[in-house]
């Protein structure tokens, strides 16, 4: 009797002692309880997203340099990503505050492919123009749009800018005699074919539509010319155009219109017979989406400036541009907004000096 009552006592306090109830089963589910629940350590964690993140700057540096590589076979992806390309510079942005905030060596150092990539593709167009010389041109650029409520204000605008040649694109016929009459004194040569027009301070020559409709589209549509400015530096073919729009869908990138009429419009420069040539135009891409590659193959595009020109309420995309043969595109700008609801972009362009 007397060593079962000490037994049972020495498992009474026993159990007082241990968590869980009576006995060493209590102490048993506590610990398997604390077993379960385990953390991982800080470092860890910290570590596996420094890899997400540096993973996340690969990619982009990858996207910046073979761009070309992503096909265009499903909903066009690729020249969906090249619209928007030099807006991997905030990805790269925001990549750098996300190492930062991690402490990630890693990413910090990941990051410096896209810094690097994304700095080769567009770091040029932020360094200064050279000065203007003898033998330069100013051009303008401006799709109108076909519901401006103020085309005299516009066309005012344009003219502040002093440029020697205006390309129009989306003139209607209730707005044209406005634009003509505001013009008229500075620019006393000017020709228009369907909805696109010329004004020029020299005289002008040579002039045709243009054929770059697209099959399938149905009824008039002229919205191409051609004519021969004759500066005081030479003879320089002028070519006003307006590609079919793009659309951006659920499929991807409605473009195939305005690719093919791109392709026609590049045939006709190529097969241009005056050596100096220069593109001014509403084409519906930028000189990096790979759609407008039959014409950004055979000229050249501004080497400094961004010039985003639309939508004029917040620009993201320069789609209104100035391309040169035989010419260099020194710097293009956009100038303030007008009724319209593109930006006019206005492009500084160098002709090689008369043989």
């Amino acid at each position: 009797m007397l060593k079962a009552a000490v037994s049972w006592r020495v498992r009474r306090r026993a159990g007082r002692r241990l968590p869980g109830g009576a006995g060493g089963g209590g102490a048993a589910r506590a610990a398997r309880g604390r077993s379960v629940r385990v953390r991982a350590a800080p470092g860890r964690s910290v570590r596996a997203r420094g890899r997400v993140c540096a993973a996340c700057a690969v990619l982009t540096a990858g996207l910046l340099a073979f761009h070309r590589a992503v096909p265009n076979s499903v909903g066009r992806l690729g020249s969906l990503l090249e619209v928007f390309l030099p807006w991997l510079g905030l990805v790269v942005v925001a990549l750098f505050g996300v190492a930062l905030l991690r402490r990630s060596a890693t990413a910090l150092v990941a990051l410096l492919l896209p810094a690097a990539a994304w700095t080769y593709h567009f770091g040029g167009l932020f360094l200064p123009g050279g000065k203007p010389g003898g033998h330069d041109l100013v051009v303008v650029q401006h799709n109108v749009g076909d519901e401006n409520p103020d085309p005299a204000g516009t066309a005012r605008a344009l003219a502040d800018a002093g440029p020697d040649l205006i390309a129009l694109q989306e003139l209607v016929p209730p707005a044209l005699p406005v634009y003509e009459r505001t013009l008229a004194a500075a620019y006393p040569y000017h020709e228009v074919r369907g909805t696109v027009g010329l004004w020029s301070k020299h005289p002008l020559t040579g002039v045709r539509p243009l054929d770059v409709k697209p099959q399938g589209v149905p009824g008039p549509w002229n919205r191409g010319m051609r004519a021969v400015v004759h500066t005081p530096r030479g003879e320089i073919a002028a070519y006003v155009a307006h590609l079919p729009s793009v659309r951006v869908r659920a499929s991807g990138l409605a473009s195939s219109p305005r690719d093919e009429s791109a392709g026609l419009l590049g045939r006709a420069v190529a097969a241009e017979e005056v050596g100096a040539v220069v593109l001014l135009g509403d084409l519906n891409g930028t000189v990096d989406d790979r759609g407008l590659a039959p014409l950004t193959s055979r000229m050249n595009v501004a080497e400094r400036g961004f010039a985003f020109s639309f939508p004029a309420a917040f620009p993201v995309a320069r789609i209104d541009q100035v391309m040169a043969r035989s010419a260099t595109v020194d710097h293009i700008r956009a100038l303030p907004a007008t009724g319209s609801d593109h930006l006019p972009v206005a492009a500084r362009i160098t002709l090689r000096p008369p043989a």
